[in-house]
């Protein structure tokens, strides 16, 4: 206990810095997999949450570098594509990659879900933009910027949690 007291204090008095291949971020999408395992969450509706926060530290990395005044070709996708591919380091810790179709592709059932937590926060966040332009630039009610990814996000978790996306295969049975 008093090793966490003196940690919390050291990380409210120390300026905080963006960085792109945060380790305490990734710990943090881990430990909630876990807790979420326990609660009986399924892994697909973790891994859309885990996609949108990671997108979301590419954003924030992305506005800390440019009031830094760091630009380069390609720096945006290039920043936001690694924050996503952070996820590699849950499959290191805490999974096993084991692809599998979904729709037209082949591949893992929660790196699916993380992708598109990610597309869904960043498309979701266009979108607010999007009707706040056609609103004359202000939003249609308070906190309209964050409900709209929220709700987002919310919805397509309810969809993969309802087609039960990270759920266990069937077994085969043709080799009985």
């Amino acid at each position: 206990m008093l090793v966490l007291s003196v940690l919390l204090l050291c990380a409210i008095s120390v300026k905080a810095f963006a960085n792109p291949a945060c380790a305490v971020c990734t710990v943090a999408v881990g430990a909630s997999l876990e807790i979420a395992r326990r609660l009986g969450v399924d892994d697909s509706v973790v891994a859309v949450w885990s996609g949108a926060f990671l997108m979301l530290l590419g954003f924030w990395t992305l506005k800390w570098m440019d009031k830094k005044g760091w630009q380069f070709r390609g720096r945006d996708f290039t920043v936001l594509a690694l924050s996503v591919a952070m996820i590699g380091f849950i499959y290191i810790s805490h999974l096993t990659y084991t692809p599998r179709p979904i729709l037209v592709f082949w591949i893992d059932p929660f790196l699916f879900a993380t992708i598109c937590g990610a597309l869904v926060l960043s498309w979701s966040s266009d979108f607010y933009q999007w009707m706040k332009k056609k609103n004359g630039g202000h939003a249609h009610f308070p906190f309209e910027k964050v409900f709209v990814p929220v709700a987002a996000l919310a919805l397509l978790s309810w969809l993969f949690s309802y087609m039960q996306l990270c759920a266990p295969a069937l077994p085969d049975l043709s080799n009985i």
